[in-house]
C-alpha cells in the first residue's frame, strides 16, 4: 500500500511519474472523509490482501461486518474502493480502485492544510504502531528476516532542490522493481511477505535564507 496529502464523488486523477497509478488526494472534504481509523484500516487490508467482503474485512481488522459495510460504502462514495463483482449485500466483495494514494495539501487552502495534517498523523500513528509491534516481536521471526530488516539514520547537507530530487530518485528506483507485486500476486516470489518501508526526509534546522 502506498500512502504518501471542488470535490466530486468521482475518483481523482492519478499521479504521474514514479507515483503513476496512485490516487491523488488534494481537497479537504475527501481528506476529512478518510480521517477515520476504520476506513484507513479497511484501505490497508484491501491493499495487502485483495478483495474482501465486509464480513471478511471485519474479521481481518477486528470490527463488526455492519461497521465495515458502512465504512466501505463511504469509501466507495469518494472513489477509494469499488465492488469487485459477485455476491449481494454484505457478501459482496470490495476492492481498491487504485494501488494507493498521494496526499497533497495546498498552501492557498488552509482547510486542506489542516485536513492533510490530521490525516497524515492518523496514518503515521498506525505505521509507527506496526513498527513498535515489529520491535516487540522481532525475536519470534526467523534469523534470516531479523538480519534482513534494518534501521538506518543519515544526515546529509542538501539544498531544497537536492532534497526533492533525492525523494524522486528513491521512488524511481523502488517503484519499477516492486509495484507490480502489489497489484499482481502472481509476480510475488515464493516466500515474499508484506514489508513496510518508512522514509522521512526533512530539514533539522531552519535555513539561514528563505527562498
Amino acid at each position: 500500500m502506498n500512502l504518501d496529502s471542488t470535490i466530486s464523488n468521482e475518483p481523482g486523477e492519478d499521479v504521474g511519474g514514479p507515483l503513476a497509478g496512485l490516487r491523488e488526494v488534494t481537497d479537504a472534504r475527501t481528506m476529512r472523509a478518510l480521517s477515520h481509523p476504520v476506513r484507513i484500516a479497511l484501505i490497508e487490508a484491501l491493499s495487502l490482501y485483495g478483495p474482501m467482503t465486509a464480513t471478511e474485512a471485519g474479521e481481518r481488522i477486528r470490527e463488526s461486518a455492519t461497521t465495515c459495510s458502512f465504512h466501505l460504502r463511504q469509501l466507495a462514495k469518494y472513489g477509494f474502493v469499488e465492488e469487485a463483482g459477485g455476491g449481494k449485500g454484505r457478501a459482496r466483495p470490495w476492492r481498491m480502485s487504485s494501488i494507493g494514494m498521494h496526499i497533497e495539501s495546498s498552501e492557498d487552502d488552509p482547510a486542506s492544510e489542516i485536513a492533510a495534517s490530521v490525516l497524515g498523523r492518523l496514518i503515521r500513528e498506525r505505521q509507527f504502531g506496526r513498527y513498535r509491534t515489529w520491535l516487540d516481536t522481532r525475536s519470534s521471526f526467523p534469523k534470516v528476516w531479523r538480519d534482513a530488516a534494518g534501521d538506518s539514520e543519515f544526515v546529509f547537507y542538501l539544498t531544497a532542490e537536492e532534497l526533492e530530487a533525492l525523494g524522486q530518485d528513491l521512488l524511481a528506483f523502488l517503484m519499477p522493481r516492486y509495484r507490480e507485486r502489489v497489484v499482481d500476486p502472481s509476480r510475488r516470489p515464493a516466500g515474499a511477505v508484506p514489508v513496510e518501508m518508512l522514509v522521512f526526509t526533512f530539514p533539522i534546522e531552519l535555513p539561514t535564507t528563505q527562498s
